[in-house]
């Protein structure tokens, strides 16, 4: 025992061991998410529950059964329900009742004792509506195209309704946002344009004039379109469905609002696959709605790419330059080791610091000076003293450059010093050596450094909650108006939507799935960044090994 402890052989077990257990948790925790997340998008059994309230009243609900668990018969007793069991605990049930303007809350606990019948019924409707959330309810009536159907004749008709209606609405949101956004936009260039001359005193009359003119073609254009798009909005609002919903009410529902429509109880395990691979579609491809508590995250999975690769450009140059310098070109003396001491520190520094200075130093300093030097005319709206995306990458690429430094300097040392010699020997310079052979030797290092910096760049969320991340975008970073690529706009984060959705949401119930569903879609979105560095990474290798011989 004693020789076997001395080899060694404890420590490599033991250490084998805690990668083992690491790797398991860490693996657990990503299915744990991966499964809460996803399983939200499986279409549910619909539930008809009638309830026996107070005074031998029975009340009907329709929905959905989002959780169960157990709780103690005292606690509901102290709660002022009035419930006669003989057991210690019992079963309760949430269910998302939807239909929000109808009742006073789209969630409720209902106690299993109280529950006198629980049915399925097969044409019971789950509309999901772009306001209001889900609606439940069984469709009786149904105007479509002119014509009145009933009975059988809806669910067939239905799908085509709703199919002229997103037909109808993506038409008019194309119509709203890009062409009359493209109207409101040019005009608001005009008005800083007419500024600018003011300031400059060269508004003289013919460029007035000239204003006007390009003005009035603007409104004229502006006026086709807007009888155009409230041409389509009512033909989308043509149509309507009738449903009856848990009260007994007949309400309808102008197809407009209706987004899609799902009837739970009909479908089979293929028609449940195909509609969860739909509802997942739409979940990463849509804007979000009703304070980020419905539709999709496409906005923050956008804003957060465009980020992470506009950081990782800043990033790589400095920290590479930063790195040749230290390990080539700077003297072996204190102050090289002073810096080296310093960048390494600066690794530790928590993020939100990196926050207050880059809403300081750039947002503040940089971006206000950029606005009384080159957009007078704008003033007092700032257009890049205001937080925005620039702002956040070069914050994150200060955070990050630590990184990216070590790393390039691990990869530079590892390089012989023969081959500089060989290089220098054969007459090429110094900074000949330094571009063909040793930086392109210590690139793998180099996409290491960067791999390290996009996975704790795309994480961050603390200073980005002070340097151009916001709650809903109105506007995307880049769109088809000049210069297509507005680094000045706000933008949507997935590491911030996590935290709006799970702990600024007006409605909790509805927010706790879309947690798990969005953070399993940012550590997809940081693994395929990191998947394609490490390929560039693999490939820069096998270029360069024959280098290293």
């Amino acid at each position: 025992m004693g020789k076997w402890i001395k080899s060694g052989s404890p420590w490599i077990w033991m250490t084998a061991g805690s990668v083992s257990l690491s790797l398991i948790a860490v693996l657990g925790l990503l299915l744990m998410i991966a499964w809460r997340g996803l399983v939200y998008f499986w279409p549910s059994p619909v539930h008809q529950i009638e309830l026996e309230v107070a005074n031998g009243q029975v009340e009907t609900i329709i929905g959905e059964i989002y959780d169960r668990e157990r709780v103690p018969l005292e606690r509901v007793l102290q709660s002022g329900v009035e419930l006669k069991s003989d057991e210690e605990f019992v079963s309760r049930y949430l269910i998302k009742t939807g239909n929000r303007e109808y009742v006073p809350l789209d969630f409720r606990w209902v106690l299993e004792p109280m529950i006198r019948s629980d049915i399925q019924p097969a044409d019971v409707a789950v509309f999901e509506r772009n306001k209001n959330g889900n609606f439940y309810g069984f469709p009786v009536e149904l105007s479509f195209n002119g014509q009145i159907y009933t009975g059988a004749e809806i669910h067939d008709q239905l799908l085509l309704a709703i199919d002229k209606a997103a037909q109808i609405n993506d038409e008019a949101e194309q119509l709203q946002k890009v062409d009359i956004g493209r109207i409101n936009y040019q005009l608001e260039r005009l008005r800083l344009d007419q500024r600018k001359l003011e300031l400059s005193n060269a508004l003289t009359e013919a460029a007035l004039a000239d204003l006007a003119q390009r003005r009035q073609r603007l409104d004229e254009e502006y006026q086709v379109l807007e009888k155009a798009l409230f041409a389509l909005r009512d033909r989308a609002a043509e149509d309507y469905v009738v449903v009856r919903d848990m009260r007994g009410e007949r309400v309808t529902l102008p197809m407009d609002s209706v987004l899609d429509v799902a009837f739970p109880n009909e479908l089979g395990f293929v028609g449940k696959v195909g509609h969860w691979l739909h509802a997942v579609a739409k979940f990463v491809s849509d804007d979000p709605r009703e304070a980020n508590t419905e539709g999709g995250v496409f906005p923050a999975i956008f804003g957060t790419v465009f980020m992470v690769l506009l950081m990782a450009v800043i990033v790589t140059p400095f920290g590479v330059i930063a790195a040749v310098y230290l390990h080539e070109y700077a003297a072996k003396n204190a102050l090289t080791k002073l810096i080296r001491i310093a960048v390494i520190n600066l690794a530790g520094v928590p993020s939100i610091v990196y926050g207050v200075f880059g809403l300081g130093f750039f947002v503040y300093m940089v971006g206000g000076s950029l606005d009384d030097l080159f957009y007078p005319e704008a003033l007092p709206n700032p257009t890049f003293g205001t937080p925005g995306v620039i702002w956040s990458a070069l914050t994150l690429a200060i955070l990050t450059l630590p990184v990216v430094i070590v790393s390039t300097e691990e990869g530079l040392s590892r390089i012989p010093s023969a081959v500089r010699h060989g290089s220098l020997a054969l007459g090429a310079t110094k900074a000949e050596t330094l571009w063909r052979i040793v930086i392109p030797m210590a690139s793998p290092a180099i996409m290491t450094g960067l791999i390290l910096a996009v996975a704790r760049a795309a994480g961050e969320v603390a200073p980005l909650m002070l340097v151009g991340v916001v709650k809903l975008a109105s506007t995307l970073p880049v769109d088809g108006n000049w210069p297509y690529v507005h680094l000045d706009r706000k933008f949507m984060h997935l590491g911030f939507h996590i935290y709006d959705v799970g702990f600024q949401s007006p409605n909790v119930e509805a927010a706790r799935p879309l947690v798990y569903a969005t953070s399993f879609l940012l550590v997809s979105v940081i693994v395929a960044l990191n998947l394609t560095a490490i390929g560039v990474r693999n490939h820069l290798r096998e270029k360069f090994r024959s280098l290293e011989h």
